[in-house]
């Protein structure tokens, strides 16, 4: 009897993950609040592992083609003077001719065009309530429909509502990394081209970066802040209001940037955090990507964490046809590598956003040096995984 799956989230774990288990004979359906699929967004890495995964995907050709190439990385001091400029390997640890860099919406149109056939979607839906028995879990939808499922999978992201209604609020999880940043597009007036430029003041860096030719560039805004901004954290017009006035004065681009802040209809808000959990399972619900272990935008690996995960939550539905012990192995096969790859931002991830004066200078130092050395190797963590042969169908 074939079993049948809901996945909540159609960004990059989700698909990803239905890919797999449609693979393995499972009836997958996702179901995604949004009403359409995200399309756009800034740049998003795929490293190590996680470049594996997509190879055995057979979207690796394609997302070589949709590669970004960023070719020169330039920083520039508090009064707006250049300091280096430098190759992107030297500094994100990616390694030339094997990591990708894609945009977002790039990455997910593939890996919705692998399944949108074989896969059962639910735009513009959502779980509302979910009760689990011995016999399945039962769920009801915003929509009003009602099914029962064997599974239930969160995908839904950092600020996951499956991990909320089961595990209890993110507090309890979250665990914040002293930045707050913007992310938003803005017309590029500045002639860049497959290039970032980076603006850096004592806890405070914006960042201008075009991942191609054309007219647009996404713009960050990124400040460090002891303690998150609760109160605006769901108020577009307070995340405007507090990124200007810390902002305020700033030099370089900077009054420009903010200005088209205010104008720009795509604005992103949050906090550098990650998602830290004890456990990924409850009885017949399991979280896969940023919902059970966001690891930040400092670590640059969220994408590829996704991607590996899921495919290892699904090799262990695959091999384990108990979803307990499937969870259970799914645990351990992945645990250590989440591990390493959120320790980044505990080991210099962060440097390229000092806090301190002294840490500027320190850091400006190395980058002048950078310039005269080869690219640094790959980090360890990419890489630290050895995916298992995928299980085959029952």
């Amino acid at each position: 009897m074939t079993r049948n799956v809901l996945i909540s989230g159609a960004s990059i774990s989700g698909p990803a993950l239905a890919y797999w288990l449609h693979r393995s004979g499972w009836a997958v359906t996702v179901v995604e609040k949004a009403g359409a699929l995200r399309d756009g967004g800034y740049p998003i890495d795929i490293r190590g592992t996680a470049v594996e995964v997509v190879r055995r995907m057979g979207i690796l050709p394609h997302l070589r083609d949709a590669h970004i190439d960023m070719r020169r990385c330039t920083f520039f001091d508090t009064d707006g003077g250049e300091v280096a400029s430098v190759s992107p390997h030297a500094v994100v640890g990616s390694v030339e001719g094997q990591d990708l860099e894609v945009r977002r919406g790039n990455l997910a149109t593939h890996l919705y065009a692998m399944v949108r056939d074989d896969v059962e979607f639910l735009f513009a839906d959502s779980i509302d309530t979910l009760d689990q028995s011995e016999h399945g879990a039962d769920v009801t939808f915003h929509s009003g429909q009602q099914r029962t499922f064997d599974l239930v999978v969160g995908a839904d992201g950092m600020h996951s509502h499956t991990r909320t209604s089961l595990f209890g609020p993110e507090e309890q999880f979250h665990r914040y990394l002293g930045y707050c940043f913007a992310l938003f597009t803005m017309p590029n007036t500045f002639g860049l081209s497959h290039e970032l430029m980076m603006w850096n003041a004592p806890g405070k860096a914006a960042a201008l970066y075009a991942v191609g030719d054309n007219d647009e560039v996404h713009a960050f805004l990124n400040f460090h802040r002891p303690q998150p901004p609760s109160d605006a954290l769901r108020d577009p017009e307070a995340q405007r209001d507090l990124v200007a006035t810390t902002f305020a004065g700033a030099g370089w681009e900077v009054p420009r940037m903010v200005d088209a802040m205010y104008d720009a209809d795509d604005l992103f808000f949050d906090t550098a955090g990650q998602i830290r959990m004890p456990r990924w399972s409850s009885g017949r619900v399991a979280l896969v990507g940023d919902a059970a272990y966001a690891p930040s935008f400092l670590t640059g690996q969220g994408s590829s964490l996704a991607l590996v995960g899921a495919y290892m939550l699904a090799n262990a539905l695959a091999t384990n046809r108990d979803h307990t012990a499937a969870f259970a192995a799914y645990e351990r096969g992945i645990r250590e590598f989440v591990a390493m790859n959120q320790a980044l931002v505990d080991n210099g991830a962060a440097t390229l956003f000092p806090t301190t004066v002294r840490a500027l200078e320190q850091r400006n130092t190395v980058l002048r040096d950078l310039d005269a050395l080869p690219s640094a190797p790959a980090r360890p963590a990419h890489s630290a995984l050895v995916l298992p042969e995928f299980a085959p169908m029952p």
